[in-house]
């Protein structure tokens, strides 16, 4: 018998040894950065000519991406967690119409209504979690619910106090408050206009607006959406907490017997999602400065399929953040992609129907890979 060296790792013959192919196969970000690829070149060819990837056509689908990004990480979490939120649409018109109501109509300062906003959407998330898991009933169940309580709810309270749907005057009440130019400002414009000055990015030819560059910053939207990427990867990857939340989605009893607080898991991750529908609110309103009872139609599903895209499993316990954001991204850059090469734009939700089927046949392969199922 041959001893082994010290200091040598001693091998497990109970762990199975997998190739490093097989290791990046699974990966739950794989399709979606193969996809990224293949909607970048196909859309470089079809379309490079046409603006889509100077500044300011890179702007107009980065923005969107963001869009689908910032709902799309809560998404992730939630259903890595084991549930889903079907009520994200409808809290983001909800959210948006509270800070209007707030400070146009009540007169309140706009960060107390934002803040205000962020407070009744959380505990609205709060409760969904706490039925799901009090009640037993599906997630799906119960935010399907939520879904048309709060659009109802919104739609009421906008015709009640103005006898309209559409509540404007918000830009102006923002107007001088410092919170509420963390969600409707821009950054970085000095390093937009000193690459005007160089010849690197086009710049308005006439108008009021001659000589400065057709993008002037970064939106607020696109730094939310990068620091809650950041945030929840970090969470999801180097926290314990992020291990409770794979544990609370991959079997919750077994999570429960090891000691892991999945209830409450679960409830901060239906939290976390209404967080991320009310910045997205949030930016919306302050960007078109008005707030509408049917903003955030059908999100909850284009937040899902992102998820989907990105390699989340839908039964749970499996998923990226990344590859969550890489759907957005896909999403950004199709919707706008199809508008650069002069496609019909309803075929986007073609695509989403598609990719969404196509997503869901790699997730169960992949599934069975990792279950050994047959």
């Amino acid at each position: 018998m041959v001893d082994q060296p010290s200091g040598a790792p001693v091998a497990d013959e109970r762990i199975q040894r997998q190739s490093g192919l097989r290791r990046a196969f699974v990966r739950p970000e794989l399709g979606a950065m193969a996809g990224t690829v293949l909607v970048f070149v196909y859309f470089a060819v079809v379309a490079g000519g046409t603006g889509m990837f100077g500044a300011d056509g890179i702007m107009n689908w980065g923005v969107v991406s963001a869009q689908f990004a910032i709902i799309a990480v809560g998404a992730c979490l939630l259903m890595i967690a084991g549930e889903f939120d079907l009520s994200v649409g409808s809290m983001i018109g909800f959210a948006g119409i509270v800070i209007a109501l707030l400070s146009v109509h009540l007169g309140w300062p706009m960060w107390a209504a934002i803040i205000a906003a962020f407070i009744v959407a959380m505990l609205i998330g709060a409760a969904n979690g706490y039925l799901v898991i009090k009640t037993g009933l599906p997630s799906f169940i119960v935010t399907l619910a939520s879904l048309y309580i709060l659009r109802g709810l919104t739609i009421y309270l906008s015709i009640s106090t103005t006898r309209q749907t559409i509540i404007g005057g918000v830009r102006e009440a923002a107007q001088d408050d410092w919170f509420a130019a963390l969600f409707g400002g821009k950054v970085l414009g000095f390093i937009f206009y000193w690459l005007a000055e160089m010849g690197w990015i086009a710049t308005f030819q006439g108008g009021n607006r001659a000589g400065q560059p057709v993008v002037d910053g970064i939106p607020m939207l696109m730094v939310w959406a990068v620091a809650l990427i950041v945030f929840a990867h970090v969470l999801l990857t180097r926290t314990r907490f992020g291990n409770w939340i794979y544990a609370a989605g991959g079997d919750a009893k077994a999570a429960r017997y090891v000691g892991v607080p999945v209830d409450r898991v679960k409830i901060a991750m239906f939290v976390f999602s209404a967080f991320c529908a009310t910045i997205f609110a949030t930016c919306q309103v302050m960007e078109f400065g008005s707030a509408a009872a049917d903003r955030g139609l059908l999100k909850e599903f284009e937040a899902i399929i992102a998820v989907v895209i990105g390699g989340a499993l839908l039964t749970g316990g499996y998923g990226s953040v990344i590859g969550a954001a890489l759907g957005a991204l896909i999403f950004g850059v199709v919707q706008q992609g199809l508008f650069f090469a002069g496609v019909e734009s309803s075929l986007f939700r073609v695509f989403l129907g598609v990719i969404l089927l196509l997503a869901v046949i790699l997730n169960t392969y992949i599934r069975r890979l990792i279950t050994g199922e047959r």
